[in-house]
């Protein structure tokens, strides 16, 4: 039996902490907070997407960064083990639309609770408002931490499970990487991830807090298409936001260092174009006499309608018998790409997780430890590691915690 030190008492921590305890270690769990999984509460709008249900191999396209260096953490313990491993902890789950799983009660809180159960019933030590300041290593082998109050604490292995630079208020301030330095370590270059859009319109601002379910986006830059999906996403102040826009977020970055990028909402997905013409004339040929600006209102959302006929390209006061087929059609081409321009990307007060980290080319695969510093490990966000949105990156979280775990001898 050893002593383990965990650095962070967020989503990887708390997971390393049990497994480690549940294989007889004494643990001892070092967060700064007043309490732990404080980013954890916060993720899925408060009520945590746990994990994605699908295969194995469907983890590894989600993953952006270093897909391939999470292949032992995946088939080691996948989405099926953490959904087994919840369940089994007292806290249902459901699977909702893209195999995303959330507690049954939509409650954050119930994710936490259940890991605070078992490391309390596996033995963990939990200390709270304790900073760690910096890792000491003897000889190339970690010895353990020292504490913001000047105090050394012994360890066989320390766990580094401090998240990344996102949701700062939470207290991911990036102290794993300046750790990791220190340490030897090479850190790639870290960016938000995961963040609203900018957008240059001025008809955007003014469509402000309308959500769209059930809309197609595909963002192109230059000739390229770089994302395309299906889903729900929201208009704010400053461009465009949701699950959809989010993710596309992780594939634009390296292309707005370029240039802009173009978005397109096809506002009618379930239609195809000949459709949408069918249905467009049925709403004429019942409304003949009424202006444009009458009949259209019932295929959009009410705050959407004024902005379709700014960009549509046909006078709101015009007589329906009036319009040509080359307007109608040329309306219609609008509603199956309604556009936009993405000038750039939301901060880090903004982002759900962070891009870059601790360069995984110094971690072994196989159990999270470095390859610089015996019996120090990296798990979770801190690594170089990131996924797009559906409960990837905590999936993320959980395997590369549980490799770490398994690992300490």
């Amino acid at each position: 039996m050893s002593k383990v030190l965990i650095v962070g008492g967020g989503a990887a921590g708390m997971m390393a902490g049990v497994h480690a305890a549940r294989n007889g270690h004494e643990v001892h769990i070092l967060e700064k907070n007043e309490k732990l999984g404080k980013k954890l509460y916060i993720t899925g709008k408060g009520r945590c997407n746990v994990t994605n249900n699908c295969d194995t191999e469907e983890l590894f396209p989600a993953v952006m960064q270093n897909p391939k260096f999470l292949y032992s953490a995946f088939y080691s313990w996948n989405s099926q083990d953490v959904m087994t491993f919840f369940e089994e902890l007292g806290v249902p789950l459901k699977v909702e639309r893209g195999g995303r799983v959330f507690p049954e009660s939509d409650h954050s809180s119930d994710i936490i609770r259940g890991l605070e159960r078992a490391l309390k019933k596996a033995g963990a030590e939990i200390h709270l408002h304790t900073e760690v300041k910096e890792l000491k290593e003897e000889n190339g082998t970690v010895t353990g931490v020292v504490l913001k109050d000047g105090s050394f604490l012994s360890g066989d292995s320390v766990i580094v499970a401090t998240g990344g630079f996102s949701y700062q208020a939470t207290g991911s301030t990036g102290d794993g990487y300046r750790f990791a330095k220190e340490m030897g370590h090479k850190v790639t270059e870290i960016e938000p991830s995961l963040v609203p859009l900018h957008t240059k319109e001025e008809y955007i601002p003014k469509l402000q807090g309308l959500s769209l379910k059930n809309v197609a986006l595909t963002v192109k830059c230059g000739k390229k298409t770089v994302y395309q999906d299906f889903g729900e996403m929201m208009f704010t102040h400053f461009g465009v936001t949701g699950p959809m826009i989010l993710s596309a977020s992780a594939h634009v970055g390296k292309w707005l260092k370029k240039g802009e990028c173009r978005g397109y909402l096809d506002l009618k997905p379930a239609l195809t174009k000949e459709q949408l013409d069918a249905r467009v004339l049925r709403e004429f040929d019942a409304g003949q006499n009424k202006q444009f600006k009458n009949v259209i209102g019932v295929l959009f959302p009410s705050s959407l309608t004024p902005v379709m006929l700014e960009l549509g390209g046909i006078p709101a006061d015009k007589k329906i018998h009036e319009i040509s087929r080359e307007e109608r059609l040329g309306f219609e081409e609008i509603v199956k790409a309604f556009p936009f321009t993405i000038t750039g990307m939301g901060e880090f007060k903004e982002a759900i997780i962070t891009r870059g980290g601790v360069s995984v080319k110094e971690v072994q695969p196989g159990t999270m430890e470095s390859k610089k510093v015996k019996n120090l490990y990296f798990v979770g966000e801190v690594l170089d590691l990131d996924a797009v949105t559906g409960g990837y990156n905590l999936q993320i979280a959980w395997s590369t915690a549980y490799l770490a775990a398994q690992a300490i001898q």
